[in-house]
Order: C-alpha cells, then structure tokens, then sequence
C-alpha cells in the first residue's frame, strides 16, 4: 500500500500561481509513474498530469503549457507548479499512482489540497 498527503494549496487570485507538493510513503519502490488529479465540486475526477520513472511528462489538454509536474524519486515526493491559474482550476487536488484506465487510481485517495482562484 501506498499512502499520500498533499500540500502546498491555497487561495489566489487568476493569474497567481502555486507549488504544490505529495509526499508518497509506504510501497514506493513499485511506483514507476505518478500522477495528479483534481476535482471541483459537482464534476468528475480529472486526471491533469503524470509524470513516469523515466521523466516522461503528460499533460491534460486544459493545463498543457501552464502546469509542471516533477518528481523527487530520493524523497518519494512530487510536485505540481501551476502558473497562470485561471477560476476553472479551482478544485481538490489529489496525487496518486493512475492505472492507466482513465481517471483510475491504484491506492486510496489522501486527503487532497484545496485550490480556489477567483477572478
């Protein structure tokens, strides 16, 4: 099992930006792609960035150029820079590791970090 706390969310106005970080414990050694995730109130999961073992970045299209995914593979910790945040981006962001299948996760959801940017 892996288990995941987030951090590093907030309020800013669009156009801010944040840094926000997942500290992943328990079987990491297995992860070789890690993920994240949010969702805003009525709506479903959205799967927004991953980033693979290797460095392989992927980007959903609606944060493709504004957000960063990296990860410190020594501190089982990765990261998600948003710039140019925009009202849409407000959501709970989670991290975890995806299956592959759509917005699937592997282990049980952390508590997430709450985003909110207002116009």
């Amino acid at each position: 099992q892996v288990q995941f706390v987030e951090s590093g969310g907030g309020d800013v106005q669009a156009g801010g930006s944040l840094r926000l970080s997942c500290a992943a414990s328990g079987s990491t050694r297995s992860i070789s792609i890690s993920g994240w995730y949010r969702q805003a109130p009525g709506k479903q999961r959205e799967l927004v960035a991953t980033i693979t073992s290797r460095g392989v970045q992927n980007y959903a299209d609606s944060v493709k150029g504004r957000f960063t995914i990296s990860r410190d593979h020594a501190k089982n910790t990765w990261f998600l820079e948003m710039n140019n945040l925009k009202p849409e981006d407000t959501a709970v962001y989670h991290c975890n590791v995806p299956t592959g299948r759509g917005t699937l996760a592997w282990y049980a959801w952390g508590q997430g970090t709450q985003v909110t940017v207002s116009s």
